[in-house]
Parts: C-alpha cells; structure tokens; sequence
C-alpha cells in the first residue's frame, strides 16, 4: 500500500471541503490572465508565491496558467519550496510515494527519487515536509491544471546555488518535465516599505542577480539555484504578477509581498520588447474579458497607446490543440481594444459552429490573438506563385471568388 502525505494546512492555508478548494482554484485560475503561447514555448520554470489562497491565490494563479496549453504534455512537477519549521542541510525528499489534498493524490515520481539518491546534497527528512507549507498550497492548483503529473517535492534548507542547480540540471528532462519554485518575498513591513523591497528584489530578479538575503524573499535559497540553472541555458525572466498581502485579504501595517515569474527561452528571432509587451496585453485583455463576462471578476491589463488606435484583430479558442470558436475582423473600424473585447466574447460565445464556452472550460482554453495589418490585392501568375510570394507564420489570406469568401490566418 502507497505511503501518503497527509495534507497538513487544508482548512488554513486553503479550504478543506473539496467542493469548495475546487470552485475557489477554479475561479482563480479562469481569473488570471496568460500568455499564450505554443506548449513547446512555455516558460521551463516559474516562481510564485505559497501564502494562503485568500491572500496570493490570484498572483500564483498567473503562474500556474503559464503552463494551461501544455497540460496534456507536462508529465512531471519539480517543486522547490523554502522549509519553514525543521532545519534541514540540502535538499530533502519526503520519503514517501504521495502527497494528498482534499482533491486526490499526486504520486511522488520514483524514477527522479532514485536518480536524486546519488546526490550528496540530497538527503530524506519526513519530517521537514511533514507540516510544511511551502510546497503543499501549489498542489490543488497543479492538480486542477494539469493532466496526469508526478512530483518530485523538494524541501531546500542550507545548500549553495551550485548544489541545486545540479539537481535542476539533473532533472530537466524535456517538454514534459517543468520546475516550480515556492516562495514569498518580504514579510511584515508597512504597506509602502514593502512595495520598495519587493520593487528592487523584482529587479534583481529580473536581471537574474541572486538574492542576499531572506530578508528579500524566504525562498531565496532555491530561487538562487534556478537563477543559475538559467543563466546556464540562456533563460529570460518575465514578471507576471505583483501584489502585497495589503492589496488582498489583510491591512497595510504588516503586509508580506508576493510576485510570479516565468523564465522563458529567449524571445523569437525578430520580435522587439515592445511586441511582445502588446501581445501579453492583448492576450490578457481577450482572456480577462471572457473570464470577467463569465463570472470571474475583472482583469486589469496594462494600458497602452496602440490600444486605443484603431485595429483589426482575430480571437482564436482551441482546446487541446482542436479549433473552440474564432471570431475576428478583416478591416479596423474600431480601436483595438474594443475590436479585441468583442471578438474574444464573441469566439467563446457566438461562434455558430460551436455551443458557448462554459465557465468550467475556461482553465484548459488556449487564447490566441491575431492582429492583422490592413489587406493588399496580391498580383500572382499561378499557384505556385502565389505561395512563393507568402511568408509562413507571417501572412494570411483573403480568398474571395463571387459571393464566397474565406480566410486564413
């Protein structure tokens, strides 16, 4: 018979009723907005915050949904998490083959157990994951996300950079392997203290500078492993979200800050910072709309001068790779940031070839917004002419013969 985890903070850090742990992950994860991207790209590690629900639910969430179209595809969750009540030198594995939640069982992946054996700085301590936090709060969330997933649950006390980053390296693994690293960042500080701390330790962050400090971050340890595992393969981080315990469920005397991030492969040959910074807004401006018009609650999106200039866009749904609605503009008449509102609304909801999205489908809906440039008549001689003259990934057509008329994006 498995040996289990029993879960130690359902009914504090998080409800204890499954009903009620699935509804509340659920909203959170349908809130938060993503970039969306193909499950091939998505970022290899992400960072979020392991607090209460009520208080970093929301800005973990937008990690988790990172990694919402690569659910079928990510097999294996390496979770880093500071220890909090026993000490421990190294890394250390649970010793047992499950951790448990009000929402099942994820079993504990044996195979990466045993290759972490040969590690000196990997060691078993039941009794350092036994009431610790920092790894049990990200589960019902991977669990609502996610397929079918093993763990591999590491408690970091006192190791180097270099020490973790070997176990990184060790169980990269490919497309199917992603690594999650726990932690919060400064605790109990005045509201606008806090916003200053946290500001820089984001910074430092997002220069992949190591931290100095727990001061910084109580997860500053596994953080500076997975800071150098990236700048030894070339990973970019991203700041997904950033708020404070004063900005959700507590006062502003003694707030502690939380921030995800994602650390992704370099951009795309030719994209520019601020393309990708519109289409991160206009991704989450689609999704956010559609979540907000489904019941979960509004999505700030950062503003931007090309938001309101008038655009044409296309708003794309798949669900596992398979084609869920898509509904879009062939000429701007209106600014972009209405033109993308509608046309995500009306993908989920109007598209006559399929029933309208519902709210429990929205987690494991993959957005894509297409913008296009104004049209131009193609002159071609034949076929193959015409193809020669189009740029895959960078074209669409408009085919047009009498009355019928088609696109392809």
């Amino acid at each position: 018979m498995p040996t289990t985890r029993p879960a130690a903070i359902a009914g504090s850090f998080y409800p204890g009723d499954a009903a009620t742990l699935s509804h509340n992950v659920s909203q959170l994860l349908g809130q938060a907005a993503v970039r969306q991207v193909a499950p091939s790209q998505m970022p290899k590690v992400l960072i979020a915050p392991h607090a209460g629900h009520v208080y970093s639910g929301a800005t973990a969430a937008a990690a988790y949904v990172q990694w919402a179209a690569a659910r079928d595809t990510i097999r294996r969750v390496v979770l880093l998490g500071p220890v909090h009540r026993v000490a421990v030198q190294g890394l250390a594995l649970p010793g047992v083959d499950q951790f448990a939640t009000p929402l099942g069982t994820v079993a504990v992946d044996a195979a990466a157990v045993q290759a972490l054996s040969a590690l000196p700085q990997v060691c078993v301590s039941a009794a350092a994951h036994a009431q610790e936090h920092s790894l049990e709060v990200h589960l019902p969330f991977l669990q609502t996300l996610l397929a079918d997933f093993t763990l591999v649950p590491l408690a970091v006390g006192n190791a180097s950079p270099e020490a973790i980053a070997q176990v990184l390296d060790l169980l990269w693994g490919g497309p199917e392997t992603v690594i999650l690293i726990s932690s919060d960042l400064s605790h109990f500080h005045p509201y606008a203290q806090a916003q200053a701390m946290d500001g820089g330790t984001v910074a430092a962050l997002l220069s992949l500078q190591d931290l100095h400090s727990h001061e910084q971050a109580c997860g500053a340890i596994p953080i500076n492993g997975a800071l150098r595992a990236a700048r030894q393969r070339g990973l970019r981080p991203r700041l997904v979200a950033q708020c404070n315990s004063g900005d959700t469920a507590g006062d502003k005397n003694r707030v502690v800050g939380y921030a995800s991030l994602a650390l992704d492969a370099a951009s795309p040959e030719g994209e520019t910072e601020a393309d990708a910074t519109l289409g991160q807004t206009l991704l989450a401006l689609a999704r956010g709309n559609i979540a907000a018009k489904l019941g979960f609650g509004a999505t700030t999106v950062r503003n931007q001068p090309a938001l309101h200039q008038q655009g044409a866009s296309f708003v794309t749904l798949t669900q596992n790779g398979q084609l869920r609605g898509c509904i879009g503009s062939l000429q701007a008449h209106r600014t972009l940031l209405v033109d993308v509102q509608a046309n995500a609304w009306a993908a989920a909801q109007q598209d006559p070839r399929f029933s309208p999205l519902q709210p429990q489908e929205l987690i494991h809906t993959r957005v894509e917004v297409s913008l296009l440039m104004p049209a131009e008549p193609m002159v071609f001689s034949d076929e193959n002419d015409a193809l020669a003259q189009m740029q895959p990934g960078v074209d669409g057509i408009i085919l047009i013969a009498g009355t019928h008329r088609s696109t392809f994006l």
